[in-house]
């Protein structure tokens, strides 16, 4: 691939693109070449301050927050069809910038879209509250009203399409919106802006900082003109914004952090366990949260597994992220380079034999670590434990239902998990005694929009997706109570 230089980023506060008031950038790399891509302007507590001013100005008095949902819809519709209509060029920013091959970036951008079209569909169909009729002396009702300014805080490992899962319910609400972006991968949420500011939002309505966690981050969060913080990314990060934002009582939802079990017992289907198993693991690079990381396979099958991901891990196919037939592209940055060859590192230490599929010798320069198993692994080592957040399986045997579910609990993490046996009674049993917010049985890593997604224990608090997000994180319902005949009113002091 060709160096490519893209377009400095600035911030995007109150419908304008500005750099920052300190004037300040910091390079962006591309991942394959570790060679600067563009600058990018960087954000600190004014910046933030000041976009936070301007959502809650457009809230308040703009006309955002009480325009007619028909009309605000509309909005929401033209900004899918514009990412629809870019859907290409947004992929070819996202895989520079993040390092994620292009088949996989495309179909992550066409996700985009549908989050905005799927949202409009979904606050015109359940953004709706109850009634209730009390004999013939009152009629209760409920109704949804938008928070304010709310912050939303996005990780670097699908950033389009994760920004977008979180754009579009607050937009289709009646929310106003300040993103911070991860600043390991800018390039698309400047590109968002771009096609917002082109929607037509009214300015304020939607603000883009970029710039650092624990300086533009944790101001968004300790900002008391923010409402509400959506955030996705690792567990420690979640724990210290919990705390920062009790001082002003804002909602909070968090989706952390993984270390995800695949169970296959021996009546599994074999290649397709085996298919899910790869995919689940390797795809976007391993920097997922819910990748199965763990991988638990049952003592009658454990050899021939082993001996299948051997081959599998040979197979996968390293390269230029913009190349179609690439599978693994280089992780984001050398930081998380270094974390997670120093996990690998780890796992020779604790006695697990280490298979590693190599890294083209003209590929040196970019982030690659190949894909990788840590055979003779056990559950209660740390390479069994911590989040990696790369392309790296620990395989870990099993012989009893009842162990592998103690196993698979056996972690501070619980965010998905998948199930593999074709006793589908055993599949239910199994599911619902792992203590995941996500399960799949007999299935890859396979999303629907409407179901709630989010973790337990240390993956998280709360869930978004489907009428959970329009419902339960980015409206408040208000009770109103309204009576209708000459109920009894106490006569105190008469």
């Amino acid at each position: 691939m060709e160096h490519r230089k893209v377009d400095d980023v600035k911030l995007y506060i109150n419908g304008v693109f500005t750099d920052a008031i300190s004037s300040e950038h910091f390079d962006n790399l591309n991942p394959y070449t570790n060679e600067i891509s563009n600058r990018v302007a960087k954000g600190d507590n004014e910046d933030v301050d000041k976009a936070v001013q301007a959502a809650d100005h457009a809230f308040h008095h703009g006309p955002w927050g009480s325009m007619k949902q028909k009309e605000r819809m509309a909005y929401i519709e033209k900004i899918a069809d514009l990412i629809a209509n870019e859907a290409e060029e947004i992929a070819v920013l996202e895989s520079l910038d993040s390092g994620l091959p292009i088949s996989q970036t495309r179909k992550m951008t066409a996700r985009a879209a549908e989050n905005f079209r799927f949202y409009s569909r979904m606050v015109q169909s359940r953004m709706h509250g109850d009634a209730y009729q009390v004999d013939d002396e009152f009629i209760n009702y409920t109704v949804y009203q938008p928070l304010g300014a709310v912050g939303l805080i996005t990780p670097w490992n699908a950033p389009f399409m994760l920004t977008t899962w979180k754009v579009a319910p607050a937009l289709a609400t009646g929310n106003t919106v300040i993103l911070k972006a991860a600043e390991l991968s800018p390039l698309s949420a400047n590109r968002l802006a771009d096609i917002i500011d082109r929607a037509g939002l009214p300015a304020g309505v939607f603000n883009v900082i970029h710039g650092y966690g624990e300086t533009a981050g944790e101001a968004l969060v300790k900002n008391e003109k923010v409402k509400a913080i959506s955030f996705t990314g690792e567990t420690v990060t979640g724990k210290t914004i919990i705390k920062n934002a009790a001082d002003s009582l804002k909602k909070t939802s968090m989706e952390l952090g993984g270390k995800s079990p695949l169970i296959v017992f021996d009546d599994a289907d074999f290649d397709r366990a085996l298919d899910a198993a790869v995919w689940g693991i390797f795809s976007f690079n391993g920097e997922r949260c819910t990748a199965n990381s763990r991988v638990f396979l049952q003592k009658n099958i454990k050899d021939k597994f082993i001996k299948a991901l051997r081959q599998r891990v040979e197979k996968v196919k390293m390269g230029d992220p913009m190349d179609p037939k690439t599978q693994l592209g280089p992780l984001i940055d050398k930081g998380h380079f270094d974390k997670v060859t120093g996990y690998i590192d780890l796992a020779k230490e604790e006695g697990c034999e280490v298979v590693e599929g190599a890294v083209p010798a003209d590929m040196q320069a970019g982030n690659f670590v190949p894909p990788t198993l840590l055979l003779n692994a056990t559950n209660d080592m740390r390479v069994s434990q911590e989040e990696i957040f790369g392309p790296v399986m620990s395989v870990i045997e099993f012989e009893t239902e009842e162990e592998v579910i103690d196993m698979a609990n056996g972690t501070e993490y619980g965010l998905a998990g998948f199930v593999w046996t074709n006793d589908i009674k055993r599949g239910h049993r199994v599911a619902q005694a792992v203590d995941s917010g996500m399960l799949w049985i007999n299935a890859q890593n396979v999303r629907d929009l409407r179901i709630p997604f989010g973790g337990m224990k240390g993956s998280g608090i709360g869930r978004e997706g489907g009428h959970f997000a329009i419902l339960e994180f980015y409206t408040e319902p208000k009770a109103i109570h309204v009576s209708i005949g000459n109920h009894r009113i106490p006569e105190f002091g008469k």
